[in-house]
């Protein structure tokens, strides 16, 4: 009967999965072929999401920004966009704009086929 064994007897089945691994100076799991590699994966993992939370805040930090400063010129020039709309007439006048805005958008494309970037 081995030292192990002789553990496992005394301290239950568990404690011999356990006195098998070990536990490196460095935290690392003794007798686990790998483990290196797999630890050098999941840093590499946590890189990379660390990298994409960045650029997803990023993001939404640019989203708020813009909304932060619609909502300041809507606040400066006393505008409630909630009664405007409430107005007869007004989903209408929205829909007219934003064909006259589309009308204004082919206009400038053509003119830049024509003519070229200006």
């Amino acid at each position: 009967m081995s030292a192990t064994e002789a553990e496992g007897e005394k301290l239950g089945e568990g404690a011999e999965r356990t006195a098998d691994i070990g536990v490196g100076g460095a935290g690392v799991p003794n007798g686990q072929p790998g483990a290196e590699a797999e630890n050098e994966r999941l840093r590499a993992r946590v890189a990379a999401l660390e990298e994409e939370l960045v650029e997803v805040q990023s993001r939404t930090n640019a989203a708020i920004a813009k909304w932060q400063e619609q909502a300041y010129w809507l606040d400066r020039w006393h505008l409630d966009l909630n009664a405007v709309m409430r107005r007869p007439g007004a989903t209408e006048l929205l829909g007219a704009v934003r064909g006259a805005r589309g009308v204004w958008w082919r206009v400038k494309l053509f003119k830049r086929r024509l003519l070229g970037p200006s």
